[in-house]
């Protein structure tokens, strides 16, 4: 059997797709390709415009008519192709633009938000039940005063979610007919949702809130003007924590209603403020004019005692006039000299003695003692006052004493017990004279006047003491009450006992020598005696 060839002589055309072979001898042809509308198309409009050249007249007319015929035909099959595939991409894309209407008039748009829950693509159903739960965690915090917050649950009010349609309602405005329209112009967004809660939970819940407990609460408080010891000042209000409990209860619930997460007091204007604040003109201006007159600053000295005469003391004197000015009261200043008089005077009144036996003794008579000079004592003060004095003072005295210790005897004294017949002399609360003396006899009417306390009037050397029927030579002369004093007595040997009933002074304290100088050596004018039966 011939083997058979690709090609054969009779037919030269290769297969369709391959390279015709080269045979030795003869004429390459080239492959014969159906010829394309495109080529006939074009062949056709050559022949419609009369272009071939293979016929005469008539016959170009006939090609042209042909030719039309043809062309026509071709470009009716072009146009039902073309509108068989139009009509093909069309059908797909209203499948698709009515399918995705379908799913967003089911579905929410991406970005959708509803009381914080992101829609996108959920359901109703998932958005309802979502908006659910998150109700169920929604909880008020209540902003207070010093950085407090409390807060109020859901669960502790029975709040709860309340399907009225809105959602449903945001569903169907989105309109997914008109989708590609609505994703361009935005999504829907709502951030309240409708909700229910218990009335008498909320109430309960309320009574319960710190900022409601007006027990614990602190008050506020006016700004004032108060008193240092320089001058006054305006002290700043204080704002407090006390609030209107029905404006706070009517606050809460408004907050609640609208499904606030945060709720502050203070711009809710629920707080009970102060009415005057420390930039009030009146009180900065009242505080300047009392300070003016308190510029004094200075201490009265009563020995180990002191009485300071500052701001805060004067305070009390200073008095608002008709005309609303401010001034010193000077019948409140003459109670306040009084005041220091009665606090002060020793002069004539009971004194309470603690004696060297060991009793105590009342002490109501004698000279010694301070009082002080009421009338001088109050002038000096409006001038301190007036000067704005700093510094320290003494009152002016009727009769001064040498000390306002110990009852204003003071620790340097001297000190005789009639019924002991005993004399101790104190230097600066020590003993340095303890003896035995004679005083007056009081059998024959010349007893020691006792039951006070007197002051050494004068210091004498070497005097005479002279009276009724005797003179005396003395080298030291301390009297005390009148003719009456301490003396030494060179002619008497025996000193103490019951002398004095017998043998006793015309009233003077009769003392051994040694004794009554060593006391003549430590007392001054003025040094108190105290003498006590």
């Amino acid at each position: 059997m011939q083997k058979k060839e690709r090609f054969s002589e009779k037919n030269d055309e290769a297969p369709v797709g391959e390279k015709p072979r080269y045979v030795p001898g003869q004429t390459p042809v080239r492959p014969v390709r159906k010829p394309e509308e495109d080529d006939m198309e074009r062949f056709a409009e050559r022949a419609a415009a009369g272009t071939s050249e293979r016929s005469g007249e008539n016959g170009a007319r006939h090609t042209a008519g042909r030719a039309n015929e043809v062309l026509a035909g071709l470009k009716a099959r072009r146009r039902r192709r073309r509108s068989r595939i139009l009509c093909g991409v069309g059908g797909a894309a209203l499948i698709v633009y009515v399918a995705m209407a379908v799913y967003f008039g089911l579905h929410f748009y991406k970005g959708t938000m509803i009381y914080g829950v992101d829609c996108s693509r959920k359901t109703l159903g998932e958005v309802k039940q979502e908006v659910a739960e998150r109700l169920g965690e929604y909880r008020l915090e209540i902003q207070e005063r010093g950085e407090q917050t409390e807060s109020i649950s859901a669960a502790e009010i029975g709040l709860q979610f309340v399907d009225d349609g809105s959602i449903d309602g945001m569903l169907r405005a989105q309109r997914s007919y008109i989708w590609p329209v609505m994703l361009l112009m935005g999504r829907g967004t709502a951030s309240q949702v409708a909700f229910s809660y218990d009335q008498e939970l909320l109430r309960a819940r309320l009574n319960t809130l710190s900022c409601m407990d007006i027990v614990r609460a602190v008050a506020p408080r006016d700004a004032y003007v108060s008193v240092t010891d320089t001058g006054f000042e305006v002290v700043q209000e204080v704002m407090g924590t006390t609030v209107d409990t029905e404006k706070t209860a009517a606050a809460i619930t408004a907050a609640l209603d609208a499904g606030e997460v945060t709720l502050s007091l203070e711009e809710a204007g629920c707080y009970i403020n102060p009415e005057l604040y420390q930039d009030n003109e009146k009180l900065q201006s009242d505080a300047a004019a009392m300070s003016e007159l308190a510029r004094a600053n200075f201490t009265y000295d009563f020995g180990d005692q002191h009485e300071p005469v500052n701001a805060r003391q004067i305070e009390h004197w200073i008095v608002t006039q008709a005309d609303g000015t401010f001034a010193i009261d000077d019948g409140l200043l003459a109670d306040y000299v009084e005041s220091l008089a009665a606090k002060y005077d020793t002069f004539g009144l009971p004194v309470d003695f603690y004696t060297s036996i060991g009793t105590v003794v009342t002490l109501s008579g004698g000279d010694y003692g301070w009082c002080i000079d009421q009338e001088a004592t109050l002038s000096q003060l409006k001038e301190a006052l007036q000067s704005g004095y700093q510094g320290s003072l003494e009152p002016v005295y009727l009769y001064s004493a040498m000390s306002h210790e110990n009852g204003g005897i003071g620790y340097t004294y001297v000190e005789v017990c009639i019924s002991q017949q005993r004399m101790w002399c104190y230097q600066d609360g020590n003993v340095i004279v303890d003896t035995p003396v004679v005083t007056g006899n009081p059998n024959k009417g010349n007893g020691t006047p006792s039951g006070g306390v007197w002051a050494i009037d004068a210091k004498k050397r070497d005097a005479i003491l002279t009276g009724e029927g005797y003179q005396a030579p003395v080298d030291y002369w301390m009297p005390f009450n009148g003719d009456v004093g301490i003396h030494d007595m060179q002619q008497r040997v025996y000193f103490g006992g019951t002398i004095y009933l017998s043998n006793g002074s015309h009233g003077c304290v009769n003392t051994p020598y040694e004794q009554a100088e060593i006391i003549y050596n430590t007392v001054s004018i003025g040094t108190p005696v105290i003498v006590y039966d």
